[in-house]
């Protein structure tokens, strides 16, 4: 008997999982070989698909059904010897699906997956910005003596595209002299700023490619996460922002990383997949 493999969303057509047919490519890299809190990041691709099979296919929020587009779920075994080998396949395979034509939504797996998919956007697509939204800037040289430390994620994506922060609440010493002041929206500073998402559009250059770590949303929203924080952004005006994003920009690109599913909660697991079909449904739409 042939093994069915998982895929995103219970779809009432299975040609809309063919990768012929599909319009979006998800790759799920479930690598978590550089956290250093919660281990479990590596959980995170397989919990949003098993999570996924829950989601009504029509969104009464954008009464739209974004599956019709078809979204293939993609099942490689990817290089995970090194930080540096898993990047560098990360790169490949992103690479070989854009060069197909498909759009590509990335999920993780801890923040460091990211990295070759940057590279590829950068090298594709002339004029790019990083959006990040997350509770840590990332923007370490070097961590644990490997420079592909989900601590050092942005601080790579800096050296291929212009890097826009939201929702940072902690950044360390080390990494200030690599902020640039004019591209970090701090949480502390935007939640009751009313034109917070404007000034950050602003920044952003006409190809967006938008990294998300699920530790950008507070964790009473979203818990499960390996490095949670207080006082992170909401479900609501995180979309806001999102859609506003999607609409005036050409977006080429988006993953959600960092689920570190809990066994007793399948809360934060919904959301992160609800997050990415919403995410779907902006780019298809707009």
């Amino acid at each position: 008997m042939i093994k069915k493999m998982p895929h995103f969303l219970d779809m009432d057509d299975e040609r809309y999982y063919e990768l012929e047919n599909a319009r979006y490519v998800m790759l799920g890299v479930p690598y978590d070989g550089t956290s250093t809190f919660v281990k479990g990041a590596d959980k995170g691709p397989q919990a949003i698909l098993d999570a996924s099979d829950s989601l009504e296919l029509y969104d009464i929020q954008y009464q739209y059904e974004a599956w019709t587009a078809g979204i293939h779920t993609d099942h490689h075994d990817y290089d995970f010897s090194t930080p540096e080998a898993m990047v560098k396949s990360v790169y490949n395979r992103v690479k070989f699906f854009m060069e197909s034509g498909k759009r590509i939504v990335l999920t993780g797996g801890e923040h460091s997956v990211s990295v070759g998919a940057i590279q590829a956007m950068s090298e594709a697509h002339d004029n790019l910005t990083v959006l990040q939204i997350d509770a840590h800037a990332d923007l370490r040289d070097s961590y644990h003596d490997s420079p592909y430390n989900h601590a050092c994620v942005m601080r790579r994506a800096q050296e291929y595209a212009r890097v826009v922060q939201v929702g940072i609440r902690n950044v360390c010493t080390d990494e200030l002299p690599n902020v640039v002041p004019e591209n970090i929206f701090y949480a502390h500073l935007i939640h009751n700023q009313e034109d917070w998402m404007e000034k950050a559009l602003q920044r952003l250059t006409d190809n967006v490619y938008i990294t998300v770590d699920l530790d950008g949303f507070d964790p009473s929203i979203l818990p499960a996460t390996g490095t949670p924080l207080p006082g992170g952004l909401q479900w609501y005006p995180t979309l806001k922002f999102l859609e506003t994003v999607f609409r005036n920009r050409n977006v080429v690109g988006f993953d959600v990383v960092e689920l570190c599913p809990q066994p007793d909660s399948k809360v934060s697991d919904v959301m992160a997949a609800t997050l990415i079909y919403k995410m779907i449904t902006l780019w298809e739409m707009l």
